[in-house]
């Protein structure tokens, strides 16, 4: 038996082991990953938040070689992106495939690692396709069992691998993943207490399909169930282990004996090469929060700083427009608020307090608009039919999309539709316009919507109830404008694959054009206005409540409604403005015609760079926008209106801290890792991307493992790093009783703390100090130095 021969090590061991938990617990440290059409940003180690980062971070690289720390990124500057691979460190756990490579000639043959994760992937992207489309339902034993009968039945393989004997070896491994997971492990698990880390180390090999399964375990959980494909996909990784185990064992000689002895030495020395990753980051993380320091200094200096010109609260104002907080919005609020004194921005969740899916009406289709973290309770569709796109067309270009961009039907589909086909792509490559999402255009032109809570619709009641609570949440229940314009924000971008990425992430990775259209008609609806009045908010009758949209690819904003010429010229100058700061990070600040520079780029086919994104993006500050309205942040703040005094119980601030500081922080982690580890946590160069299975991800090539994160052209601008990798800082002008409760209250919210995930600051209310909070105390940071400005003390 092949474990009585590994595990003559261990044979003092007295109780069975336990893998099923070994699994459970590898397959519970993977995070998920979105489609691309609703990709949302995530933390990829958000299921390992109960640990300090820095441990989480040596802990990755010594299972795969994952670099978490700004040197690398600093490392890369002059020498392109490769930052991962330039940052110095000590060696990492080999999986078996891997470790088999040292004898093999990978400069002139298909080498273990390689084949097995373009195997597996090759087959999750034909399986996971068609479970997406609901050919099926599938169980983790489906998952297996399916993977099975296709390797059995596959005899490339050995043709590939040059290996004539390795088929039979998967004709002997078991029907049942169960069985395989125990088989498996009694044979390679020569330390079961470490048994979880290899797990997770098998499972990172393939950590783009492992994410993807986590996605859709995230999706059960949020509809009250569990479904997990995980150990599955996890039976799957470890049967290709056991298989090349038994093949070099049966062919045996000094290969197997030499691989044997060096896999008996990495499980005895797995202790070891963790302390050692832990030491070799000290001097990394030491650098990492000297870079983080240095930016909260520079913080603390805005932030207690008086504005020299404070403005007025007494004159009538002309406009109230509330925008998402994503830090794009910081640009282009500036800008709006120096067009006219009587301006008054807010910042807001992007879905508006809206937990809503939107069906268009005469279509199956359905999606969510709101954040990854909620499932939606109501569900909204047009008060009429849009006329010009049916249900039938809708279809037709979804099966159409999903033939055309899968990730192996590149030349087939030019194959199947011959010269009409390849005519069609290249009138759309060169003539062509923007690409829109065709669900959005259902609903252009629409202000009327019909919003259904379990199929019943809402009255004007529950209506006014649901208005009520966001506009508190807005700090927007009095002193309202004659207009007010709710602006969503969406991009503008052809031939991108990642375009959702630019979009709305508290929306579900969508524009937020439904839900601001949905809220301003409730909003205009008189029976709802009357239902809120008992409630104390009462909204004028002259005040018109508008739907708008942010491009934030071309800055411009679209009004779903009438509002007067002035305001849209302010609107008009506001983008002019936003768009010559946005031209210096793009490098076309020298165009003669910047404008239309920044316009082109929208709509250019070829055009890998359309705009920044959130790239950048540092701190999140919930405040008066009177603290920051001063200030030019740089396009590098998450902005939330708060104010602490209308807040009765602290309600919306722990609903602040709870939800919109998670979906920051998911944003930062993502860009951080996309930066310091491209490679393993980005999804490289996006020139060779091939879309897998019409949105389920991409290929970088056509095979490896499904790449999940951001593009290098998303974070690199071909000769830097655009965005410099530093965690959260969170700045609260809010009680320090309060948050600190809140923060013990909710178990997240205290881990992304006390595990150094994200900084957490406040401000005091007169704007003269600032505290962290780090292990439910308070420490100070800064305070100011004179009534002109300025900051000292601790930083």
């Amino acid at each position: 038996m092949l474990a009585s021969n590994l595990n003559a090590t261990t044979e003092a061991t007295t109780h069975t082991p336990d893998w099923q938990a070994a699994v459970t617990d590898a397959c519970a440290r993977i995070a998920p990953s979105w489609p691309l059409d609703q990709m949302i940003a995530v933390n990829p180690f958000w299921e390992m938040r109960d640990l300090p980062f820095t441990r989480v971070a040596s802990r990755m690289a010594a299972l795969n070689g994952t670099c978490c720390q700004n040197q690398a990124a600093l490392a890369g500057q002059g020498n392109g992106p490769a930052a991962a691979e330039t940052a110095s460190m000590p060696e990492h756990w080999q999986n078996l495939s891997a470790q088999l490579d040292r004898n093999r000639d990978t400069a002139h043959q298909v080498g273990w690692q390689d084949e097995v994760v373009h195997q597996i992937s090759q087959f999750c992207g034909d399986y996971f396709q068609r479970l997406d489309a609901g050919d099926f339902k599938a169980d983790a034993q489906d998952l297996y069992h399916s993977w099975l009968q296709m390797t059995r039945a596959d005899r490339g393989i050995a043709i590939v691998m040059g290996e004539p004997s390795l088929p039979s070896q998967f004709q002997v491994l078991p029907d049942q993943h169960e069985k395989l997971i125990t088989d498996a492990f009694d044979a390679l698990a020569s330390q079961p207490d470490y048994a979880p880390d290899y797990a997770h180390a098998l499972l990172l090999d393939i950590n783009g399909w492992s994410s993807w399964a986590a996605y859709l375990r995230w999706q059960a959980r949020l509809s009250g169930h569990e479904e997990d494909l995980l150990p599955g996909l996890l039976a799957i990784r470890l049967a290709w282990e056991l298989a090349i185990w038994r093949h070099v064992q049966h062919v045996g000689g000094a290969i197997f004996a030499e691989l044997k002895q060096r896999w008996l030495k990495q499980w005895d020395a797995w202790p070891e090469v963790l302390q050692t990753h832990e030491q070799s980051q000290t001097t990394g993380w030491r650098q990492q929060t000297e870079a983080e320091s240095a930016y909260q200094s520079q913080m603390a200096e805005k932030l207690l700083t008086k504005p020299e010109n404070p403005s007025s609260d007494d004159q009538p104002l002309k406009l109230q427009a509330a925008f998402c907080i994503d830090v794009r919005s910081e640009v282009y609020r500036r800008a709006l608020e120096t067009q006219n004194p009587a301006i008054q921005t807010l910042g807001f969740a992007g879905f508006f307090g809206l937990p809503i899916s939107y069906r268009p009406k005469g279509t199956g289709f359905c999606r969510p608009q709101l954040p990854g973290l909620l499932a939606p309770a109501l569900e909204v569709t047009e008060a009429e039919p849009a006329g010009s796109f049916s249900r039938q067309s809708l279809a037709n270009h979804s099966h159409w999309s999903q033939f055309s961009n899968a990730g192996p039907a590149s030349f087939s589909f030019i194959e199947s539709m011959g010269l009409a086909g390849l005519g069609r792509m290249v009138r759309k490559t060169f003539f062509g316009k923007s690409s829109d999402n065709p669900v959005d255009q259902l609903h252009k032109g629409q202000t009327e919507f019909e919003i259904r809570q379990n199929g019943t619709l809402l009255g004007a009641a529950e209506k006014a109830e649901l208005a009520g609570g966001i506009l508190r949440a807005m700090t927007l229940t009095h002193d309202f404008a004659p207009t007010v314009l709710l602006v969503g924000h969406g991009s503008s971008t052809r031939n991108n694959p990642h375009a959702a990425g630019l979009d709305c992430g508290a929306c579900g990775g969508q524009t937020g054009s439904v839900n601001v259209r949905v809220l301003a008609g409730i909003l205009n609806d008189k029976d709802v206005r009357a239902a809120l009045a008992e409630q104390g908010i009462s909204i004028p009758s002259e005040t018109r409540f508008v739907g708008a949209l942010h491009n934030t690819t071309t800055d411009e904003v679209e009004c779903s409604g009438d509002v007067p010429d002035e305001i849209r010229g302010f609107l008009a100058n506001a983008g002019a403005q936003a768009r010559r700061e946005r031209a210096l990070r793009l490098g076309i600040a020298n165009e003669s015609d910047v404008d239309s520079a920044i316009k082109k780029r929208s709509q250019d086919w070829s055009e890998v760079r359309p705009e920044w994104g959130l790239a950048g993006n540092a701190s999140f500050i919930v405040a008066p926008r009177s603290a920051t309205r001063h200030l030019d942040l740089g396009g590098r703040s998450f902005l939330h209106d708060y104010r602490w005094r209308e807040d009765e119980g602290f309600n919306i601030l722990e609903l602040i801290m709870t939800a919109p500081m998670v979906v920051t922080h998911w944003i930062n982690l993502q860009y951080f890792m996309s930066v310091t580890d491209n490679l393993h946590y980005g999804s490289g160069n996006k020139v060779l991307h091939n879309v897998v299975g019409g949105h389920l991800g991409v290929f970088e090539g056509n095979g490896g493992d499904l790449r999940i994160g951001l593009p290098l052209q998303s974070v690199h601008d071909g000769k830097r790093w655009v965005h410099e990798p530093l965690r959260l800082s969170v700045y609260l002008a809010a009680p320090r009783e309060a948050i600190a409760e809140i923060a013990q209250k909710h178990k997240v919210v205290q881990e992304l703390i006390d595990n150094d995930w994200l900084y957490l600051f406040r401000i005091d209310d007169e704007q003269t100090s600032i505290e962290r909070l780090y292990r439910n105390e308070w420490q100070p940071v800064a305070t100011r130095s004179s009534s002109t400005g300025g900051q000292s003390g601790e930083d």
